[in-house]
């Protein structure tokens, strides 16, 4: 078994809570903070039968490496991979629709885009193991819960991965500022993979060439460009209200 890792804030760990009690080996809760929500939070971890350690603020600091913990840290088990993305794929009963990410390093971007993910209904983000961020207790923070229900695959190849992805019939739409048509004037209603790359450097070359077509983002105000979480929310719900859901 692996070592377990932190999770940290109500979310992520009230995420973990709901869906694999089993897997949280241990909860700690800042012993000063007494509000609804600690005690909302103190009810579900009985409930799961989860040990609770009360503590202080230093402590919890510790634990997670940092600030930002809203008085709960647990240590979890890594809850492993259920299936690759081919067997996620497999077993779809209705047009994949999947986010893409290209050079997204920053952890807090990938929460964010994977909170958006789990929002609109995605059914897996995908990123490079070499230009993107893990999983960390940042990212599953930011994700607020999200890092423990969407699929992420780090994949080795993206590149090769969008051309697999190409031949089980799924259209890989990217993202860029010069791109001739918009986002709004295409079929997002079938199988589809939306490919954002980072904010500023926007995505490599060769992902930029792999893309079946490339769209852009109507931009009417002074500044260039949205953060990659932002964009990833415009393309995914603009997919989400082709397919009438």
């Amino acid at each position: 078994m692996s070592a377990p890792k932190v999770l940290f804030g109500f979310h992520a760990v009230g995420v973990r809570l709901k869906t694999a009690p089993a897997s949280v080996v241990e909860v700690y809760v800042d012993a000063t903070r007494r509000d609804a929500r600690m005690k909302q939070f103190l009810a579900r971890a009985a409930e799961a039968g989860v040990r609770v350690i009360e503590t202080d603020g230093a402590r919890l600091a510790r634990l997670c490496g940092g600030v930002g913990h809203q008085g709960v840290v647990a240590r979890v088990q890594a809850i492993e991979p259920a299936r690759s993305l081919d067997d996620l794929l497999d077993g779809l009963q209705e047009p994949p629709l999947l986010l893409v990410l290209d050079g997204v390093t920053d952890p807090h971007n990938l929460g964010a885009c994977l909170r958006v993910a789990d929002g609109a209904g995605a059914h897996a983000v995908i990123a490079p193991k070499d230009h993107a961020a893990g999983i960390s207790a940042t990212v599953a923070k930011v994700a607020s819960g999200a890092a423990e229900t969407v699929p992420y695959f780090m994949v080795t190849n993206l590149a090769r991965t969008l051309n697999e992805l190409k031949e089980r019939g799924i259209w890989c739409i990217g993202t860029s500022d010069d791109a001739p048509r918009t986002l709004y004037q295409v079929d997002l209603k079938g199988p589809a993979a939306l490919v954002l790359g980072a904010e500023g450097p926007g995505m490599r070359q060769l992902t930029r060439k792999t893309c079946d077509e490339l769209v852009r983002i109507p931009m009417k105000g002074a500044v260039e460009s949205l953060n990659v979480s932002v964009a990833s929310a415009v393309c995914l719900y603009e997919a989400l209200r082709q397919r009438g859901l």
